[in-house]
């Protein structure tokens, strides 16, 4: 891999990203009602800017706190899928799950990398 020039470099960016794409579509069809309750709630799990944020952090150790955000935001939009799946407000989330997880792993390696394991 080259060198980073921003964090948009970051694979676990694009794939959370992409998982963000994912979320805002398969919610369009989620019922009105839920707008402000559980849509909102999905997209904004989905949506994990910390990764960013904490990038453009100047210290390793605020850096590492963000990306623990994050991860947290990956378990709880984990979460809320698997509620939304089950009130059957959105279909088949397979592909959202596995964005989910492919997400928290390259996560899990970036916060390895970033503690010297």
């Amino acid at each position: 891999m080259g060198k980073l020039e921003s964090y948009r470099d970051l694979e676990v960016w694009k794939v959370s990203m992409q998982l963000a794409r994912a979320v805002y579509q398969a919610t369009e069809a989620m019922p009105k009602h839920e707008i402000y309750g559980l849509t909102s709630q999905i997209r904004k799990a989905s949506v994990s800017a910390n990764i960013a944020e904490g990038y453009g952090r100047h210290h390793r150790k605020e850096y590492l706190q963000f990306l623990g955000i994050a991860n947290g935001s990956f378990k709880e939009l984990e979460t809320l899928l698997l509620l939304a799946n089950g009130l059957t407000y959105i279909g088949n989330i397979t592909e959202l799950m596995r964005l989910c997880e492919s997400a928290g792993r390259l996560l899990n390696r970036l916060r390895q990398n970033l503690q010297g394991l």
